[in-house]
Order: structure tokens, then sequence, then C-alpha cells
């Protein structure tokens, strides 16, 4: 193997594992290295680095902004001034409250799961459980992917639109994720 993709490999698994940190204390514990978010998920960068250093791991302005850049799914945004950070949804600490504009969403929408959980999807719909929103895609290969995460993949098609008319709530982050309260049973069915 040469120096130059043993570098890029190396790199490339700095940045997952950093993306991996960004995500449990942006999104989920930001106490574990004695940080507060605000209520719409920023924290200052300073105070990120530092409080990741107290706690053994290294980070940089560099290395943060280049895996903010690099993120393919881009989790997380930089403020315009440089000097704040967040990860753009998936939060389930109470501290964080991002306000989203309503949104129309497209007449539907994809939701990836596992097989395993689908019995109980049919029978009580989608929850956000332990997060703020559930999340939902406008593509059925997105989709696909998150499910792969969680096991033998499975689509669940979701009649966005129809909900959007009854009075459901749809919002849209940053990275193009769409974000519900909850997906009632009879607003959706698995896509074949």
């Amino acid at each position: 193997m040469t120096s130059q993709l043993r570098y890029n490999n190396d790199m490339s698994n700095q940045y997952t594992e950093t993306s991996k940190f960004l995500s449990y204390v942006l999104r989920h514990k930001p106490q574990a290295i004695g940080i507060a978010l605000d209520t719409e998920g920023w924290v200052d960068i300073a105070a990120l680095i530092a409080g990741a250093g107290q706690s053994g791991r290294a980070l940089d302005m560099a290395l943060i902004r280049a895996v903010v850049s690099s993120n393919d799914k881009k989790r997380f945004a930089i403020s315009g001034d440089g000097l704040r950070i967040r990860a753009v949804q998936g939060h389930s600490t109470e501290a964080v409250a991002i306000q989203h504009e309503p949104k129309q969403p497209p007449e539907f929408l994809y939701h990836g799961t596992a097989t395993r959980f689908l019995d109980s999807i049919l029978a009580e719909g989608l929850r956000a459980g332990e997060r703020h929103h559930v999340h939902l895609s406008e593509n059925i290969a997105t989709a696909t992917s998150v499910g792969r995460r969680y096991g033998n993949p499975v689509v669940l098609k979701i009649e966005a639109l129809r909900m959007h008319r009854q009075g459901f709530g749809f919002f849209q982050a940053d990275n193009g994720v769409w974000l519900t309260a909850n997906v009632p049973s009879g607003f959706l069915a698995v896509d074949s």
C-alpha cells in the first residue's frame, strides 16, 4: 500500500470517528464533555474543542471544518461567523428545540428501517422515540441506506402531502431531511 493511500485511509477513519463523536455530543450528550447547547443546538467551537480535550479527544478547528464540509449527509452546520457549530437534526437532548419553519412536503416521503421493526410500525405508526422528530427522506435510495444501518432494510412510503392537508406539521432541516412529530399507521405502507 502506498503511503498516500495509507494517509487517505487514516484521514477517512479520523473523519468518521470525529463525525460519530460530534453526533454524540451535539445531538445527545453535550454534558459528557462539559458543554451546553443553546435552544437552537449551537455551541461555541472553542468550548467544544476545550471540552473534547478535557475528555481526552483532540479536536481543532481544521479537523472540525474538514468533517463538516466532507460529511455526505450534512449533519452539521457552522454559523455564519464561523464561531459556533450544531447538529442540524436528530437531537434527543431536551435543551434543544430548533425552530424550523413549517413547510409543505412533497406527495410522498420515505422512511428506512429494518424488517424486524415492521410489524410494530405497521400497527402503531412511526414515533420519534427519544429524538424530537421522525426523520423522512425524499428518495428511496437514502431511506434504504438508513434502513441498512439497522439490519435487513425495508422502506416505508409516507403519504406526506395527505398528512399535511390533515393538519400534521412538516419541517425540513438544513441538510434536507424532512421532520414530523409522528406518522400514524394509516399514512404509511411498505414501498414495493
